[in-house]
């Protein structure tokens, strides 16, 4: 087999018809009277009922709205899932998840998470009366053992931000799914709907921050939440209702207009990612290179085994101390995010 330009062999293939879900699911112009091919903003707030409770779908932005129904059904089928929401953050489609349970529930979660994540369930979620315990997912074993008759939900992040652990979602459905009433969760952001699909590996929900890939542009705030199960979407819709952290229709616009260039600019960022973990791990200057595309990263196979490629995110240490890896920060061009750690 020639291999890829993109450092893709082994991976698994790209789904099939991506590109295309992400320009046409719905988009239909049909929708609109205009029949206009990009969706409209929608910014009306209210909308006119035929008769005392008779809609046409809408009554009030919050519950619904038509650029957002463009967003959520664009995002279900790059996910292959039959339902996804969409919330004024990543945080808040994890502040709706959490408002699943009940108090005395416990989660697991994954023990190197995103620091918004980790600092909501350890200073907001425990106060609220949830229990939190955090696990090293990447064991399997350390999961098992983990779950008690009061776990409800579990946690996961593939890869983890940011030291780049690859958790075994299968493997973690496998161990989950044996006890009663307990849901999975993955975060999906680092990935994107492009390169991982968690609810086909038994994930019962796939979220993301929406403000990195799945939008792209540095321009939206956003999260999203995929299911397949109808009563999990019920319980999440009237939630999404009932706490109202929902994004601007400005928003959903500007995010569905990102997921028409999701496919080509994840396989860049891959192209681009690996090319720069390759000369990292050359680079006498560096210590150490965590990047799930190269060969030397301890879960490489199992990246390989449930992902069609990897995204741009590069962990690296510098050889010195903090002071070294502020001077390289400070000598950067362009800009740097605060996911990465030094």
């Amino acid at each position: 087999m020639e291999k890829a330009e993109d450092g893709s062999q082994g991976f698994l293939p790209p789904f099939e018809h991506f590109a295309t879900q992400a320009i046409h699911v719905g988009q239909e112009p049909e929708q609109w009277t205009s029949m206009a091919v990009v969706p409209p903003i929608s910014l009306s707030t209210t909308f006119k009922q035929q008769a005392p409770g008779q809609h046409c779908g809408f009554e009030y932005s919050r519950s619904g709205n038509p650029t957002r129904n463009c967003l959520e059904k664009a995002v279900a089928a790059l996910d292959g899932a039959k339902y996804c929401l969409a919330y004024a953050s990543g945080l808040a489609a994890t502040v709706n998840i959490a408002h699943l349970l009940k108090v005395g529930d416990t989660v697991i979660c994954m023990d190197d998470v995103y620091g918004g994540t980790n600092r909501y369930f350890r200073k907001v979620a425990s106060k609220m009366g949830l229990k939190i315990t955090f696990v090293d997912c990447s064991k399997l074993e350390c999961l098992e053992s983990a779950i008690t008759p009061d776990t409800k939900l579990v946690w996961l992040e593939t890869p983890t931000n940011p030291t780049l652990k690859i958790i075994d979602i299968q493997g973690c459905a496998d161990v989950i799914h044996k006890h009663k009433d307990i849901i999975l969760v993955v975060d999906n952001t680092f990935m994107s709907a492009y390169f991982q699909r968690p609810l086909s590996l038994g994930a019962d929900i796939c979220m993301y921050s929406a403000t990195k890939y799945m939008n792209g542009h540095s321009d939206v705030v956003m999260g999203l939440v995929s299911v397949n199960g109808d009563d999990l979407y019920e319980r999440l819709k009237f939630l999404q209702n009932a706490l109202g952290a929902v994004p601007s229709p400005f928003d959903c616009y500007l995010c569905n207009r990102g997921l028409k260039t999701l496919q080509i600019r994840m396989k860049q960022h891959f192209h681009n990612a690996l090319a720069v973990a390759q000369y990292l791990e050359s680079n006498p200057r560096v210590e150490k290179v965590i990047y799930p595309g190269l060969p030397s990263h301890p879960q490489h196979k199992l990246m390989k085994r449930q992902s069609t490629g990897c995204p741009g995110m590069v962990t690296f240490y510098i050889k010195g101390n903090l002071e070294h890896a502020e001077i390289f920060l400070k000598n950067l061009k362009g800009h740097y995010d605060s996911c990465f750690s030094s």
